[in-house]
């Protein structure tokens, strides 16, 4: 299986100015943010930073860790734009901003899967606050978004509601997905694409425990079924750095052998402005067919 690299290009309110020793520096809109990056390994462009605010990680590899701010930043986030889907940008504790710029390519890639079927209908299992979910549904496309986290749901309808996308057919799910999932099978549900975005770990909304490298084989497999000879992709991103592309593709290859079609498995990447650099985010594996 040959390896493929998506390359998540500026635009006008993101851009990753420079990385290095360990960081990165983005723009988010009118404001600028440090946050750590293990894949800097390189030295930066430019060492003199300057930012709004820095995330200093804390002494657990997992986890921790605060925002330390230099100027004023609006608590309650500020709106940014990706194409015609407007939406809210935060601090968050987790060291992002209530979304993951490194997605923008996905969301251009499954735009191309589906143009020209008629009345498509897509899942978006981990929707998290939702610009994948707009990002088809400004483009016609039925949409079922999922998450456990009713937080999660909640800024995702706000994120709606800013892009003035109140209207559009989603349906909002809070639900443990691996559960919901077996439930669509059960009802012999099919879908024209499936977008996964799964966490290392978590928790579903009534104490369900999510590990990716024990719960992922089943997912796929069900999600399979979800899938015929009519659809049109499915698209898995990981962010755990102990999996591999080849890994998750070859589990990709084995699930959908019965249906054709294309699989790819690679990395998305992120394109520097100070040098066009390209920094490693998260691992892909996906499945297509014309």
């Amino acid at each position: 299986m040959n390896l493929t690299t998506l390359i998540g290009e500026p635009w006008a309110d993101y851009g990753l100015i420079d990385s290095g020793h360990g960081r990165k520096l983005e723009r988010y809109g009118r404001f600028r943010f440090i946050r750590p990056e293990g894949q800097a390994l390189w030295a930066p462009a430019n060492p003199d930073w300057r930012a709004q605010g820095e995330f200093v990680p804390g002494s657990d590899e997992d986890g921790g860790g605060r925002w330390e701010y230099n100027e004023p930043v609006p608590r309650e986030g500020w709106p940014l734009k990706w194409d015609g889907v407007t939406f809210t940008a935060q601090n968050t504790p987790f060291r992002h901003l209530g979304f993951f710029p490194d997605m923008a390519p996905v969301w251009s890639w499954m735009r191309e899967r589906v143009a020209g079927v008629e009345a498509p209908e897509c899942l978006n299992l981990f929707g998290y606050t939702g610009v994948g979910t707009l990002a088809m549904a400004d483009k016609g496309v039925k949409m079922v978004h999922v998450d456990a986290s009713k937080k999660s749901v909640e800024a995702a309808r706000a994120n709606a509601a800013l892009s003035g996308m109140s209207d559009k057919p989603v349906r909002w799910m809070i639900d443990d997905c691996t559960k919901f999932v077996a439930r669509e099978v059960r009802r012999g549900r099919r879908y024209d694409g499936i977008l996964l975005d799964p966490p290392k770990y978590g928790r579903g909304p009534e104490g369900e425990v999510w590990k990716l490298e024990e719960g992922l084989p089943n997912l796929i497999a069900d999600c399979r079924k979800l899938l015929d000879a009519d659809s049109r992709f499915l698209f898995l991103t990981v962010y755990a750095v102990r999996m591999s592309a080849l890994a998750i593709g070859e589990l990709l290859r084995q699930a959908f052998a019965d249906l054709g079609g294309t699989v790819e498995a690679g990395e998305l990447v992120v394109r520097e402005e100070a040098r066009g650099l390209l920094l490693p985010t998260a691992i892909f594996a996906r499945w297509s067919q014309d």
